[in-house]
Order: C-alpha cells, then structure tokens, then sequence
C-alpha cells in the first residue's frame, strides 16, 4: 500500500536525531555489530539516508566499556559536543550475563564534532552500582538535566526512568529521582521495562516519551508530561499515560516501535518523530542481536488541547 510508510534508515536501532544551529541534521544510533559510534549528517532528512558515517569512537577490546555500545545520542551542550553510551564489561558476556551495562561520555570541543578530537570521559556515575543505559539531556528554564534508564536492585523489574541535574555535561549534581516504574501491563510484557526516554518541551508541558516490554512486537512508546513551570526532581509533578501512545501495528506489519527521539523542520512548531520498529516477528535467537530494528520518521500531530498524538507507526497519520 502506497500510504505505509518505509524506513529511512535500514538497521540503525535507538535512533537520534537533533537539528543544530548549523543548519544540519545530525543521526546516531546503535550499530547492529554494537562495536563502534557512528554519526551522519545532511541539510535534509532525507540526505540521512546516503549520508557517510563518522566514526567517532571505537570500542577497546577489553575492559569495562568494551561490548555491546548501544543507544548512543549526540548532543551540544554548553559549546562542545558529547555523545552519551552505554557499554558492557567483557566478562560480562561470559559470567555475568548481558546486562550489565554502565553509562559513559565522550566530548569533541570543536565547532565541527567531524574535525577535531573525541575525548572519552568516562563513566557518567549516578551514585547506583546496577544496569543502566539510554541516557539524554536537555536544558529546561536555564538548567541541564540527565534523564535516563536503570535497574533499581531493592524492587523487581529491569529498569526504570531517573532524572538528576547536572553539575557539567558529563557529572551529575545531585542524587537520582525516580519518575516511573514499570507497572502496567503493557509496561511488562517479557520483561519489566521502562527505557529509552526522551523530551519534548510544547504547549506548556515537558514530555517524556519512553519505551516498555521486551524489544520484540511488545515494545511499546509510553508518555510522561508535567507543566513547565513545575519542580522536575518531583516525582509528584509528573503524570503518566495508562495506556501506550504507541503499539505495533500487525495490520501493516510494523512491530515494536520505540526508543525514539524528536526533531524539528523548517516549519514553525512542526516536530518529526524518529522511532526504531521491525518489519516482521519470526525472529530467530535473542531479539537483541536481530539486526533488523529500522529507524522510522513521521509528523508528529497535536490535540486540541496540546497533547502529542503518536498515532500509528506504519503510516503519516
């Protein structure tokens, strides 16, 4: 059918895009072979598609941040440039399972992230020794904050969503606050899972988009939101959708849309959806090293009173 829509980009999970001051749109995601940091640009979405990759960083090949480099995101953040990662330890695929990831940085100080040296900074730490991964930031009335995912080791579940502020673009400044846990049934499906946040500042709210479930055909895109004026270290300022403001669509064979970010066009106030989904469900072995997680864009729409209207992942609408 002429109205589904295709992916953008083949193979490129947890994709990122942001538009900078350059003009530019600036793409990163997890590579299928987890292993290195590539970033592209171009002057139009579209440009993405045979736009070269950078490669901005290597994994070593052993030590604490040597496999599984996933969900990186590229961001400008007080006049230089940083990526944030997670990464696994060697051991970890031997003895201590997969998941066993930690979050780390590195930056580029040159006004071009393609020149210049990519500087890793280590490991951002946020005072809990457990899995974590799926970090981004954003600047909110004159404030840099750290939103991310991590397995809370006193309750069940494999990861929930924490915020923090920022004291530099790659340390925290205080202690993290827990916004969602995974507790409906959409929220639980293989695996009890709340991921991939990322925000979207409209219409007098702060949004946060996210994923939950196991990252087959029942991943699935919640919704946060708290008015703009409110204390974002407070949990109570925050409300949370009950149902999945995105799902698979089996109709158009679209499964497990999620990890997604937002960006913007030359359009006064018209904002882009980027989301990663599958095309088919007959996968074979561990969901998580299928290569086929294909970066997806769409218009994001609007409700009559300021909501962010996801609609279906298969199609413009």
């Amino acid at each position: 059918m002429s109205d589904l829509l295709e992916p953008l980009i083949r193979q490129r999970a947890d994709p990122h895009i942001s538009r900078h001051a350059d003009g530019f749109y600036y793409f990163i995601a997890s590579v299928p072979a987890y292993d290195r940091i590539e970033i592209r640009r171009a002057a139009s979405i579209q440009g993405l598609v045979d736009a070269p990759a950078y490669v901005a960083w290597r994994k070593p090949d052993t030590g604490p941040y040597s496999e599984l480099i996933w969900a990186p995101e590229l961001h400008f953040n007080e006049g230089a440039w940083y990526v944030y990662f997670a990464a696994a330890h060697t051991r970890a695929l031997d003895a201590l399972g997969m998941f066993q990831h930690r979050m780390y940085a590195i930056r580029n100080v040159a006004a071009d992230p393609f020149t210049g040296e990519w500087e890793f900074l280590g490991q951002v730490d946020t005072g809990i020794d457990s899995f974590c991964l799926d970090a981004t930031t954003f600047s909110h009335l004159g404030r840099l904050y750290y939103l991310w995912a991590q397995k809370d080791p006193t309750i069940p579940g494999n990861s929930n969503l924490y915020i923090a502020p920022m004291k530099t673009p790659w340390q925290l400044a205080g202690a993290p606050v827990r916004l969602s846990r995974p507790e409906y049934d959409w929220e639980c499906r293989g695996f009890l899972v709340n991921e991939g946040p990322s925000v979207l500042i409209r219409n007098g709210r702060v949004f946060i988009s996210y994923s939950a479930s196991a990252t087959d055909e029942n991943y699935a895109m919640g919704l946060l939101w708290a008015d703009e004026g409110a204390d974002l270290l407070d949990p109570t300022s925050w409300r949370k959708s009950a149902q999945p403001v995105m799902r698979s669509c089996a109709a158009d064979s679209v499964f497990g849309p999620g990890h997604n970010s937002f960006t913007v066009t030359d359009k006064p106030d018209e904002v882009l959806l980027v989301y990663h989904a599958r095309t088919y469900t007959e996968i074979v072995g561990d969901p998580l090293w299928n290569p086929d997680r294909h970066t997806f864009v769409k218009p994001l729409r609007w409700s009559a009173d300021g909501m962010p209207l996801f609609g279906r992942p298969s199609r413009q609408d």
